[in-house]
């Protein structure tokens, strides 16, 4: 998400910075390329004037002309009103994700469209509350509108490891919910689920519905699912539903097929709802919360080095990492700790995703698209090794041309491509060696050209 707006507002500053002292109308240029861009983005046009006159008001001033970085000064300001226009700055006390203060169970009930991805976000959170926050979880489908809509949560919920309601032909919405409390309570649940029904489009119908189970269950959190590929037609959704039935939160799904990002710097403005969670993937775990902070960051080059920090965290096996670097310490590292890793960066998400976070890797965009980074070079890495005998991963030396077209043939892959894995892992056990040899206080002394073949050293011609 923000990747062009992102690329679009990196250029815009690039600029600033190479001019050193700034005028007014240097100033006022920068803001109409910034204008254009969130234009571009699909920000709402209302959304885009008051950020613009915001940084305008801040900006030019004797407080940036005098400035000993101006251009600095300029992206501080720029940044401080994204966070704004996405729900953070003055007035929010940081809590982010699901509001759960209150005596259980606590009802949260899910609305949204049909095909915004409302099912699959209620079994995410479901599994994020019994896994992060040890919640007892009960999830609940109220949808009697679209075929086997229920059964499709109760096979989610099996995935995610929580309860589904048992499902009672010809139960309408009002008692389903009824049930699903009375349930709760009985059995200790902590939290209650509520999976509305969605329609096609906006209608009546699906608003009185979902107005009729909120003044019966009376959930602690309302969360709206839209889908962020929809763009404006997200924006006016929430608009709808926050009019007519009233949410205390957003949940942007498909976060990762959306390169623009408007919708979310549109939302908090047009509906006041602060956007809450966002879901980026079809898996299960594929759920973060919104951080305008940090998306803000994301969105000016600037990284988010804090959720990628958390990303490993979750998904890094800490005992396993400690042991793979003792053995990378003794330079015992093969192909087998090499699949380990393989799988433990697979798992925090797309290796674009992971880029995204890093500062200044916009300015790489292009460079990253040509390699083609994604996920299935490392499937293709992890096939190739799957392939080799357990003697030939402890032991890369004795894979030859016959046993390299068997890995290939096996793993579906080419020669030239187990070639090029066999060549990584030479290049990165001969760094790992030199490491080792030099150990800290080589280091220390010698940088990190220390590590280069001939330990940095000029060879004689």
């Amino acid at each position: 998400m923000f990747e062009a707006l992102s690329s679009r507002l990196t250029g815009v500053f690039d600029k600033l910075r190479r001019r050193g002292a700034l005028s007014e109308s240097d100033v006022n240029d920068a803001l109409r390329e910034v204008r254009v861009a969130l234009l571009e983005a699909d920000v709402a046009l209302p959304v885009v004037k008051e950020l613009i006159a915001r940084v305008r008001e801040r900006a030019v001033g004797q407080e940036v002309i005098r400035s000993v970085s101006p251009a600095q000064q300029v992206v501080k300001i720029v940044h401080d009103a994204l966070v704004e226009a996405l729900g953070g700055g003055a007035g929010d006390d940081g809590r982010r994700g699901l509001d759960l203060n209150a005596p259980a169970p606590v009802p949260v009930l899910m609305v949204g469209l049909q095909g915004s991805g409302k099912t699959t976000t209620a079994a995410k959170i479901a599994l994020r509350l019994r896994t992060r926050e040890r919640r007892k979880v009960l999830l609940a489908s109220l949808d009697v509108q679209r075929p086997a809509a229920q059964l499709q949560l109760a096979q989610l919920a099996e995935r995610a490891g929580v309860t589904s309601l048992p499902i009672v032909a010809g139960e309408g919405p009002l008692a389903i919910a009824a049930r699903a409390m009375d349930v709760a309570r009985r059995e200790l649940y902590d939290v209650v689920i509520l999976d509305t029904a969605g329609r096609l489009a906006i209608d009546e119908a699906l608003m009185a519905e979902a107005a009729a189970v909120k003044a019966a269950t009376r959930p602690h959190e309302t969360l709206l699912v839209v889908d962020a590929m929809t763009g404006q037609d997200a924006v006016n959704t929430a608009r709808a539903f926050q009019e007519k039935v009233g949410v205390t939160g957003i949940v942007m799904t498909r976060v990762d097929g959306d390169a623009r990002g408007g919708a979310a710097l549109s939302m908090r403005a047009v509906t006041g709802a602060p956007i809450k969670l966002l879901g980026a993937g079809e898996k299960l775990d594929a759920l973060e919360d919104f951080h305008p902070d940090r998306i803000a960051s994301r969105i000016l080059g600037m990284g988010d080095i804090v959720s990628l920090v958390e990303k490993a965290a979750e998904t890094i096996d800490r005992e396993q990492a400690e042991k793979l670097a003792a053995r990378m310490q003794k330079g015992q590292f093969d192909l087998e700790d090499y699949a380990a890793q393989l799988k433990q960066i697979g798992r925090m998400g797309s290796l674009s995703g992971i880029l995204g976070m890093l500062p200044g890797i916009g300015r790489m965009k292009e460079q990253i698209e040509q390699a083609n980074l994604d996920q299935s070079v490392l499937k293709r890495q992890a096939a190739i090794i799957s392939s080799m005998t357990p003697q030939e991963r402890r032991r890369p030396e004795i894979i030859k041309a016959s046993r390299k077209r068997r890995i290939a043939a096996g793993s579906g892959t080419s020669v030239q491509e187990v070639n090029r894995l066999l060549k990584q892992f030479d290049d990165m056990s001969a760094m790992m060696k030199r490491m080792n040899k030099l150990g800290q206080k080589g280091l220390m002394r010698g940088g990190l050209a220390a590590l280069l073949p001939g330990g940095g050293r000029q060879r004689p011609y």
